[in-house]
């Protein structure tokens, strides 16, 4: 039988199973390929599998590798969170209570997570390894943010909300939408989508808007050019989102904390934490927070090279 390397799956930004964001963390990768990564990733074709190598650094937890079912990202919020209350409950086996911080080296940079679990239900909150900055795309007109979700115009932004486009290691295109209801009845409409992703020089849209109760916005991601239909959560795009409201003018000095929800349209609600330090009308530190738990695990056939 051919050498095979374990796996796990997980569901991130989410205390219950089958909620939140799948995510694969295939271990051992060592010896693999770019090209054979890519295979895997399309095998499992979750929106994200994360591929644990040893670090360059010996003094850091574990290297890792993030693949979309059709591309390497070089930073993603969910596989971060999940991989490291995975590798922290692995070396706390046993362990229902545990603090520990997972250093991951990712192409993007070293990310620090630090992991809590209490009673055994773990979280964990990373830090963005760059502070999220405007993107060279053109952000595109209310009409044709309308025209590409199948919205009306007077349902794209609220308030200083407008549409702009903000990187921090992935590029996203940010849309406020000014309610629950527009937000429900959103979607990818053609041709218009392709026009203005291919403008916004991205491929995935977040679309946000202001949350009922204790929820700050509520959001959901499409990236259909990414092998992605919708995200249910999307950790990347929570930590860039920093920036789309500092620009909106709606981030404090100090430090900032937001809940999210997103997933809700999809039957997989995730919950969110960020949390944004802004000082003097600019961006110092981004950290994003959230919950996962163990689903599977198993082993998986390595493709030939």
């Amino acid at each position: 039988m051919s050498r095979q390397l374990p796996f796990h799956t997980m569901d991130v930004f989410t205390t219950q199973p089958f909620g939140g964001n799948p995510l694969a963390i295939v271990e051992d990768a060592d010896g693999l390929t770019t090209a054979q990564m890519q295979i895997i990733a399309r095998e499992f074709n979750l929106s994200e599998t994360l591929f644990v190598q040893s670090p360059d650094d010996p003094g850091h937890t574990a290297k890792v590798r993030i693949f979309f079912p059709t591309d390497e990202i070089p930073f993603a919020g969910h596989p971060t969170i999940g991989c490291a209350i995975h590798l922290a409950a692995k070396h706390f086996a046993g362990q229902k209570d545990f603090e520990t911080t997972i250093t991951l080296e990712e192409v993007a940079g070293l990310v620090p997570v630090e992991v809590l679990s209490a009673g055994g239900k773990a979280k964990a909150r990373f830090t963005a390894p760059v502070i999220p900055e405007q993107h060279k795309g053109e952000s595109p007109s209310e009409a044709l943010a309308a025209c590409a979700l199948g919205l009306n115009e007077r349902d794209i932004g609220f308030g200083d909300h407008k549409c702009r486009v903000f990187a921090g290691g992935p590029a996203f295109l940010y849309i406020p939408v000014a309610s629950l209801d527009a937000l429900g009845r959103a979607g990818v409409m053609e041709p218009h989508w392709s026009r203005m992703i291919a403008a916004a020089n991205v491929d995935s849209a977040y679309l946000y808007t202001p949350g009922n109760d204790e929820i700050g916005y509520q959001a959901r991601m499409f990236s259909p050019t990414a092998g992605i239909p919708e995200d249910p959560a999307t950790g990347s795009a929570t930590a860039i989102l920093a920036a789309q409201l500092l620009a909106s003018g709606a981030l404090g000095e100090g430090t900032n904390s937001i809940s999210l929800l997103q997933g809700v349209e999809m039957g997989r609600r995730s919950e969110l934490g960020l949390e944004v330090d802004a000082t003097g009308g600019e961006i110092s530190s981004v950290r994003v927070s959230g919950s996962a738990v163990a689903i599977s695990s198993g082993s998986i056939v390595i493709p030939q090279a």
